[in-house]
């Protein structure tokens, strides 16, 4: 199971986050006072909506990619589980972005998710280079 998950939330979490990034085309060209958003493109929400957009979607693509290897070697690495559930945790961060913009949220939920992927991605690579050999 582990690493199929990781899979299919990435595609849909994409998914979610492709049609978000419509949405920010359609603020910036063709919404009713789009000089105004345009003016503060590089501002607060603004900003914040593109990183968002922009970690949601590295983030969908490495559960995919984590997805796939864990799939790929779970015979041969070790603490696949751990590394998978870190994963998809790590999607908090984009969602946490969401979640103040929108929300009002705390940015815990950002630090929880950052650190979540970050130690995903480093354990991963670790177990990587206690492998023996790769099949």
């Amino acid at each position: 199971m582990e690493g199929k998950r990781n899979i299919a939330i990435g595609f849909l979490t994409m998914g979610v986050f492709m049609a978000y990034g419509f949405l920010l085309i359609y603020l910036r060209d063709f919404a009713p006072g789009k000089e105004d958003w345009i003016a503060n493109y590089g501002l607060g929400a603004h900003f914040e909506s593109r990183l968002a957009h922009v970690h949601g979607n590295l983030f969908a693509f490495l559960n995919i990619l984590v997805g796939y290897l864990l799939l790929r070697f779970k015979d041969d690495l070790t603490n696949v589980k751990t590394i998978s559930w870190l994963s998809l945790i790590g999607l908090l961060m984009p969602l946490g972005i969401l979640a103040e913009i929108y929300l009002g949220a705390p940015p815990i939920f950002v630090l929880l998710g950052a650190i979540a992927m970050t130690t995903s991605v480093i354990w991963l690579g670790v177990s990587f280079f206690k492998m023996k050999t790769i099949k």
